[in-house]
């Protein structure tokens, strides 16, 4: 705890760490969360801004975990980003608990955005029977160059792709490893406008969606190209807000350990 003297009232104690911000809706989760070293395992502006939005700041500590994890490795690409998730908030819990084991966090939360191809059945150019499953997805990584971006723009064009999130939260436990940890992942489609070519390569002169999965920001100027998605709006920028919070809550009603030592 720390503490300060003022008006003449004595000392003052405050909690060493809070994350909830004023602004919070004051929910018996996030009043959970009051008082506790709450750690964000990314480096992302943008999931620190919407957790912001809705009056959670939590500490930033970008994760060292190096995402080569194989994409073809996973049946269900689902699966991939909620993987990479878990991998990154587990290396910057048992770092941070390495570093500092008096002050340990007490909830570290992790998430991975990826960008999968989503074909729209009769819309493959490869003849299918009508029993047959779609083809398989592909991960959308970020252009390789303005060629390889305008390339991908011209291929979601009229199309659909879907934009999917892992979560993972991990927090302190008696048993071993010492930790628990419990994952979620959210899907949101994005629809895309059949665009003239030239408004496509304006966007990609302009450079917005050269370091983005899938080429395009929905929240920026890439927002021109979308004209719909079903889900989550949160989730295609990077983090699931409502889910994210919905978790939160199930955790602190089902979990008797979470957040309890």
């Amino acid at each position: 705890m720390l503490s300060f003297f003022g008006g003449g009232t004595g000392a003052v104690e405050l909690p060493a760490h809070n994350c909830v911000q004023p602004t919070a809706l004051q929910t018996p989760s996030l009043k959970k969360l009051y008082g506790k070293r709450v750690v964000l395992a990314s480096a992302s502006r943008r999931r620190r801004d919407i957790l912001k939005t809705f009056g959670i700041e939590p500490e930033i500590v970008p994760s060292t975990f190096e995402e080569t994890l194989s994409f073809d490795e996973f049946p269900d690409p689902h699966e991939y980003p909620v993987s990479t998730a878990t991998h990154k908030a587990v290396e910057v819990y048992e770092r941070l608990v390495r570093e500092n084991p008096d002050d340990a966090p007490d909830l570290v939360i992790s998430a991975d955005t990826v960008v999968l191809t989503h074909p729209l059945p009769g819309l493959s150019s490869v003849p299918r029977f009508s029993d047959e499953p779609p083809p398989p997805q592909d991960l959308l990584e970020k252009p390789a160059d303005k060629a390889d971006n305008l390339r991908m723009l011209l291929d979601l064009n009229g199309g659909v792709c879907e934009v999917v999130t892992g979560v993972t939260l991990v927090w302190p436990v008696l048993e071993a490893p010492g930790y628990k940890l419990k994952s979620i992942e959210e899907r949101t489609l994005v629809y895309f406008q059949e665009n003239d070519e030239a408004l496509l390569k304006a966007y990609v002169e302009n450079g917005e969606g050269a370091d983005r999965a899938g080429g395009f920001a929905i929240q920026g100027l890439g927002g021109v190209l979308v004209s719909k998605i079903e889900g989550d709006y949160h989730n295609v920028v990077g983090f699931p807000a409502a889910s994210f919070f919905k978790f939160l809550a199930l955790l602190v009603e089902e979990e008797s350990d979470f957040l309890d030592l």
